[in-house]
């Protein structure tokens, strides 16, 4: 058969849609019509150029104070690294010591509550709706016996919430943008980032990694993780959290007794954030309200993530004595109330049934006994870096593990542990710019990640 007949024969007889033998029906019977054979040529396919599309704008402008973040949220920009590591390799094992999100079971005596609430919605008799902005009774008065018994707040002072990240940002609203604002430095970054978002502050000024505007209170092992108050600047409001994340550190008596002199001398109001009080170790004070005084210039927030594992069941709450007031003499929780009641319908009835389990007796040793656990995986981390020879701080009174790399970038040392070992850490500079050249490693895990990260560490830094 010549060349042309065979080509001619395999057209035919493929059973590609293209070349196939075309078939055309008419009426009642099919037509087979066969390809006539041609000299093959080249087909060249030329793209066409799509045209622009334009997104449909509204005329309405952004928020200029959202404008000024950098970059994303802290945490959430860890998870994306985290995802990406994770598809560059698949099948690693990451051990996840970053975000201090708790990970060990909920104690059954505190499970069983929110089950039992839970069920009883299904009943007449049990079924409730709205509840009070504020919290339900019996929560706020637990809190105020269990937390600050004897230190004069009563449960009208306490508003029970849905964490104390989310009251954070309630506060910021009562505060509004006409104030100036300190933070610690380092420091838990929803301070920083709210106060940004409400304009309370200048530009971000990449050259020393600050905003413009907040006073950066210095917190370092060379003063013992407690800000020179001689050096730091008046400001209406000063953000406070001991233990402290991130570096673990817990202000003394002595230190605190200055920091509330130090409000009253100057006017201003103190955040005082205890999220950790109950793993505080040594004699230091667990709420601020145990200074005298300080129910003059100080609210205090708090929550139930840490000690009981609560970071997704969402419960804390806020304390604003009576005795806090603005310039004008008008009390502040009766601001911080409005706000509440604008802005949140209360924490639902089944956390907080939860809430008030905590704090029964069972409900009290059950979270000791989680928070036990966590100090345990601390004292591990610890040890793990005190034998590579490493400087480490924290994590006698909190959770967390703050390690210096003197010299060294934090993301970059960040990058290197999570490529050579995959472990997520935190870097250090991502608590602001005191934070450079260290990283923090978080306790939550469960035992035998938090060994076999240690093993890791151990193989990279030995």
């Amino acid at each position: 058969m010549s060349l042309q007949g065979q080509l001619s024969a395999s057209i035919s007889s493929s059973s590609s849609a293209f070349l196939a033998p075309s078939v055309f029906i008419n009426s009642s019977r099919a037509v087979n019509v066969s390809v006539p054979s041609k000299r093959l040529g080249v087909c060249k396919c030329v793209a066409t150029p799509t045209e622009e599309v334009t997104a449909y704008k509204t005329t309405v402008s952004r928020n200029a104070n959202i404008a000024k973040l950098q970059a994303g949220y802290l945490f959430p920009e860890i998870a994306r690294r985290r995802a990406a590591h994770l598809v560059k390799y698949p099948d690693a094992k990451v051990i996840s010591l970053g975000i201090g999100d708790t990970t060990e079971p909920i104690p059954e005596v505190i499970t069983s509550a929110m089950a039992q609430r839970s069920y009883a919605l299904s009943t007449v008799e049990g079924y409730s709706g709205y509840g009070a902005e504020q919290g339900e009774r019996p929560v706020r008065a637990a809190i105020a016996s269990t937390f600050y018994k004897d230190l004069g707040i009563e449960e009208d002072d306490i508003f029970v919430s849905d964490g104390a990240k989310c009251d954070i940002s309630r506060l910021q609203v009562v505060f509004g943008s006409d104030v100036t604002v300190a933070v610690q430095d380092p420091s838990y970054p929803a301070y920083v980032d709210s106060s940004v978002i409400l304009g309370q502050t200048g530009l971000y000024q990449k050259d020393i990694q600050k905003y413009a505007n907040i006073e950066y209170m210095k917190c370092s092992p060379e003063n013992g993780f407690f800000p020179d108050l001689s050096t730091v600047a008046r400001t209406d409001i000063i953000f406070f959290c001991s233990p402290n994340n991130p570096t673990g550190s817990a202000a003394t008596w002595e230190q605190l007794t200055q920091l509330v002199q130090f409000a009253k001398d100057n006017g201003s109001i103190i955040v005082y954030d205890s999220a950790y009080a109950m793993y505080m170790s040594d004699d230091n004070p667990r709420s601020i309200f145990e200074i005298p005084g300080a129910k003059e210039v100080a609210l205090e927030t708090a929550s139930f993530s840490k000690y009981a594992g609560f970071t997704g069941v969402r419960l804390g709450w806020t304390v604003i004595p009576k005795q806090l007031l603005f310039s004008d003499g008008f009390p502040v929780a009766k601001d911080f109330n409005r706000i509440v009641c604008t802005c949140f319908n209360g924490a639902s009835n089944i956390s907080q049934a939860g809430g008030l389990a905590c704090l029964s007796p069972e409900g009290l040793k059950a979270m000791h006994e989680v928070i036990g656990f966590y100090k345990e995986n601390t004292q591990i981390i610890m040890e793990t870096f005190n034998s590579l020879g490493f400087k480490v701080y924290g994590g006698t009174n909190a959770p967390y593990v703050w390690v210096h790399f003197p010299g060294q970038s934090s993301w970059d040392v960040f990058a290197e542990i999570l490529e050579k070992t995959h472990v997520v850490t935190t870097p250090g500079s991502g608590f602001g710019p005191g934070g450079e050249g260290f990283i923090r490693v978080s306790a939550f895990g469960h035992r035998e990640n938090v060994l076999e990260a240690c093993r890791r560490f151990k193989q990279l830094y030995k």
